[in-house]
Order: structure tokens, then sequence, then C-alpha cells
């Protein structure tokens, strides 16, 4: 077992500079707290971590399958409310409810599919659009004893260890999750067969039809991974946080995690990652400023930036400037080889 680890990190990881990028930023972010321990620097990259999952359930969800989600939140608002639901009425304790919020907001992803299955991208952005804005509304004129009503609901429990110990479990949740959102979008995986599915989805969904994919169900399949996921994000957000309220529920949430995929990169799951880690932090550190009341006007100028000069985002940029894919047998090589490390085949 180690000797086949040890293979895949000589032959898969270390020749390529991108997953080495990768490797070496979570090992940091493991060893953050032995450099700086600090209460709120723990908290800013907890908060961070959980949005990161956002992130990425958006781009699985969106940019894999081309079903662009414009009401994302909503997964994450349910994630919060069923957790902190389960806690207030049942007396469950995270470990039992944010699995179970994050299934809330999974059949929450399969209920807003099922309306909109047969309708065309802009119609479908526009209908999921409409499904948070109901639910802020209605749990706003809920009684307050049931949901908390506008004021949302407080005093939730934190999560075990400390702030130590709720930055290791925060960032455990999010490396898992976003490794298996990875392998489910992975075309080449020998595996998992949802990423080639999912990618001829979005390519072309009358001829991915037409070769007998069913395409209903692998959409519903999407929708119910990408609201799993935002679910256990809005969860543990919750969590960190202690209180759930409407605010979630906000087009400012949905259109926010969309700016992050697009600056990082969409189509890439690594990109969102990316996007939140540059964006979030830097938000965060104008905080308090007259700066930090035109955050959004600000990011969104920054995104159209992207977009005109690195139309595929900044992580897939760098990406392409260090690496190269050889034209015989598509293994990634470094870009300044001449020859391909497997197959000698020339790179220029």
């Amino acid at each position: 077992m180690l000797k086949r680890l040890f293979g895949e990190l000589r032959w898969g990881v270390l020749p390529v500079p991108g997953r080495l990028m990768a490797v070496i930023f979570f090992v940091f972010l493991f060893a953050f707290p032995l450099i700086n321990d600090g209460r709120y620097p723990l908290h800013l990259l907890s908060v961070t971590a959980v949005l990161a999952i956002f992130a990425v359930s958006w781009d699985m969800l969106s940019g894999y399958t081309g079903q662009v989600n414009f009401g994302h939140a909503l997964f994450f608002g349910m994630g919060a409310y069923g957790s902190a639901l389960l806690y207030e009425h049942l007396g469950w304790q995270p470990w039992a409810t944010i699995p179970l919020g994050a299934l809330i907001a999974a059949l929450a992803g399969i209920v807003t599919c099922l309306p909109a299955l047969r309708l065309r991208p802009p119609y479908l952005s526009l209908l999921t659009m409409a499904f948070p804005l109901i639910m802020k509304e209605l749990l706003e004129f809920l009684p307050r004893a049931w949901a908390g009503g506008q004021y949302g609901m407080q005093k939730l429990p934190p999560l075990p260890g400390g702030p130590q110990g709720q930055y290791f479990i925060i960032l455990l949740v999010m490396a898992a999750a976003v490794f298996i959102m990875w392998k489910l979008t992975d075309a080449g995986s020998k595996y998992v067969r949802t990423g080639l599915l999912f990618h001829a989805i979005r390519e072309d969904e009358i001829a991915a039809r037409a070769a007998g994919i069913n395409t209903i169900r692998y959409k519903i399949l999407a929708f119910a991974i990408g609201g799993f996921f935002a679910g256990i994000a809005g969860a543990l957000y919750a969590h960190i946080f202690r209180a759930a309220g409407p605010g979630l529920f906000s087009l400012l949430q949905s259109f926010q995690v969309i700016i992050w995929v697009v600056f990082g990169g969409i189509v890439s799951i690594y990109g969102a990652v990316v996007g939140v880690y540059t964006l979030y932090p830097l938000v965060e550190y104008v905080r308090g400023t007259s700066i930090y009341n035109y955050r959004f006007l600000i990011m969104t100028g920054i995104v159209v930036l992207i977009l005109l000069f690195m139309p595929e985002g900044v992580a897939v940029w760098v990406r392409d400037k260090i690496e190269r894919r050889c034209p015989r047998c598509k293994l990634t090589n470094v870009a300044w080889r001449r020859e391909c490390r497997a197959c000698g085949a020339s790179l220029r």
C-alpha cells in the first residue's frame, strides 16, 4: 500500500506542477496552527474552507453539467436550517445534525430539479433563482417559536475542540469533499463514469440523449450531489457562527459563489478553491473600512477583467502557463520540458 502510494506521489504528483502546488497548499493549511494559532486567523480560515465547499459544489453542478443555478443559496440555507432545527427541536448534536442537514439539502436539490428538467438553461437559471427567495420569505413569516422568524435561530452548539479542533474538523471535511467532487467530475476516471456523462450533457444534451444517456437521471443526480455538499457547507457555517437566519437564502449569497468560481476558473474544481481563498480573505481584510461598502462592486469589476483577459479563470490561466499535455499519450508534463516524460513525444 505504501509502495503504491509512493509510486503515485512520485509519478503522478511531483512531475505535475498543478498537483504539486495543491499538495503544498493543503500541507500549509494543515500546518498553519503551528505557525499562527490565533483565534481570528483560525476562524477566518475555517469560514474560508466552508465557503470553498460551497463554491466547489456550485462548480460541480453548474460548470460540469451546464445547469447554471442562480439559486444555489437554497441548498446552503437548507443545510444550515436543517441542522439548526434538528438541534432546536430534538436536541441532537452537530455530529448528527450536519449530515442530516446535508441530506435535507440534497432532497431540496431533487425537488428543485424536478420542475426544471425540461427547461432550457436560461429558463432553468431563472426558475432556480426563485426558490431561495420563496424560502426566505416563508421562513420570515413562520412562527418564531418554530424557526426563529426574521431573526433566525441562535445559540447553536459550536463544533468540538475549540478553535483548533474546529479548524481541523472543517479542513478535513473540506479536503474530503473537494476530493470526492473532483473524482465525480473527472472524465478520465477509470472507476467513476459520472464525470464523462456530466461533460456529455454540458456539451450537447440532445446528442447525449441520442447516445442512450438518461440525461434526466444524471441531472437529478447532479442537483442532489451539489445540494448535499452545499448543505454540508451551510450546516458547518451555521455551527461556526452558532446561528442560522433567512439571510442565508439571499441572492447575494448565490451570486457571490458564482463570482468566486468565475474568478478562480469554472469547470476545474480547484479554481473554485483558489477563488474563495483569494477573494474572501481579501474582503474580510478590508472589513471596517470604507472600501468594504463597495466590495461587491469591486469584485464584479475584477470578474469583468478576468473574463476579458483570462476567460477561463486565474487558476486555469496559471496552470496553462506551467503545464503542457502530451499530444500523443495525453500525459501532463512541466511546460518547459521538450519531450514527454512517458512516451518521448515532442512537446514543442
